[in-house]
């Protein structure tokens, strides 16, 4: 049985917005990106989504709106893909790492102590799916110690105040935290919409704006959307209409947008995410549950508290008492079976960029121990039972086959 890792969500809904796109003669930004920006606001209850053409893009242009610069300190988690520190170096900045807990999210009391002056934003990732605790992350920005010490430097800064909070919500939408949904738990939050993810565009993301009173929604909103193209004041398909065709450009922006092509794709997913595709990615996830929760040596990933729910996005499976070799050993075996498995992730300062720039692993010894025992399985819509079952078999079998016959 052959069982790829993570094909994307297509079905006849999402070909068929796919050739409206085609048959309209628009395949740039234009309608699609709109809708699906509306949709992203409605599933997130924010009041305003900009759609760009990656995750990494919108943290850019996040960071660069804010003033973030040389010299700037943006502090994120060890665990994490290395896109979230390259956003922060390709403005400059530096992305100061701190260690995470063992369920993958980052340390809180790690975050107070990295705290400078020079701290700028505090950039939390979701992992597999599961939620950061947020209350305890806004609740470190405003006290008013942190305030003292914050010194901003660019308008942005001082309108807000303070650091501000950046949700690397790449996997967790969907996700939810005290009965509120991924996408409004802080100042901005940024989703991804790549291949892999459970709603995708194919390459996207959405940045999602939660900015408090002292500021206007509405007008940043405005603000990012010009950002995305080059800082011109007339996107294409207004341009397209007829007299439309005078622009100005009113600062120096990026090209980031996402077209309609892209965006005809995670229209159809996101319409039926809740109802459809969530709902499946939870009954793998579940059937999952169940199989590894009859043995000990299985580290089951979180799914569901008092306080948050789950996306689902990934089933980061440890098995306990193991190394990184035997662990590796452990993923060929499972390979020989035709299941395809991931991990998720190398530490960053495991990665020759970031060693390069004087990080190292030991620094971070519960980001080691997570990743020297994870294993990523399969999880998504079209998995049968049978198959979530072919591959619990795999797994265990190879385990006991690396471990127990070793």
């Amino acid at each position: 049985m052959k069982i790829p890792f993570s094909p994307p969500y297509i079905d006849k809904d999402v070909i068929e917005e796919i050739t409206q796109s085609l048959n309209s003669g628009w395949i740039t930004s234009g309608p699609k990106v709109i809708a699906l920006e509306e949709e992203v606001c409605k599933l997130t209850s924010v009041s305003h989504t900009v759609c760009v053409n990656s995750w990494t893009s919108g943290a850019i242009l996040v960071l660069k709106w804010f003033g973030v610069k040389e010299g700037d300190e943006v502090i994120v988690p060890a665990y994490t893909y290395s896109a979230t520190a390259l956003a922060v170096i390709h403005c400059g900045a530096i992305p100061v790492m701190v260690d995470v807990n063992e369920d993958f999210t980052m340390d809180v009391s790690k975050i107070e102590q990295a705290i400078t002056n020079k701290t700028k934003v505090i950039m939390p990732v979701d992992i597999a799916g599961w939620l950061c605790d947020y209350d305890a992350i806004n609740e470190l920005v405003i006290q008013p110690s942190n305030i003292t010490l914050f010194t901003p430097v660019s308008e942005k800064q001082r309108q807000l105040g303070r650091i501000l909070v950046i949700s690397d919500a790449a996997h967790s939408i969907g996700g939810q935290y005290k009965g509120k949904q991924s996408g409004k738990l802080t100042d901005i939050t940024i989703f991804s919409f790549h291949a892999v993810k459970n709603i995708t565009t194919a390459e996207g993301g959405a940045i999602c704006l939660n900015l408090p009173g002292s500021f206007n929604n509405e007008e940043e909103f405005k603000l990012m959307k010009l950002y995305t193209l080059n800082g011109q004041n007339k996107d294409a398909f207004t341009k397209s209409q007829a007299g439309g065709w005078k622009y100005d450009i009113l600062f120096a922006g990026l090209k980031v947008n996402m077209p309609d092509i892209c965006a005809a794709i995670g229209l159809a997913q996101i319409r039926k995410y809740k109802e459809v595709l969530l709902v499946e990615r939870e009954r793998v996830a579940r059937r999952y549950h169940a199989f590894f929760s009859q043995y000990p040596f299985f580290q089951l990933p979180m799914l569901e508290d008092k306080e948050r729910k789950s996306s689902f996005h990934l089933y980061a499976l440890r098995i306990n008492s193991i190394s990184e070799v035997q662990r590796d050993l452990i993923i060929e075996s499972v390979t020989t079976t035709g299941v395809s498995v991931n991990v998720h992730f190398i530490p960053m300062p495991m990665l020759t960029v970031f060693k390069d720039r004087g990080y190292k692993i030991e620094d971070f010894p519960i980001a080691y121990d997570n990743y020297s025992r994870e294993i990523s399985l399969p999880i998504y819509p079209q998995l049968t039972n049978e198959q979530i079952d072919y591959i619990c078999e795999a797994v265990l079998a190879s385990y006991e086959k690396v471990v127990l016959n070793d």
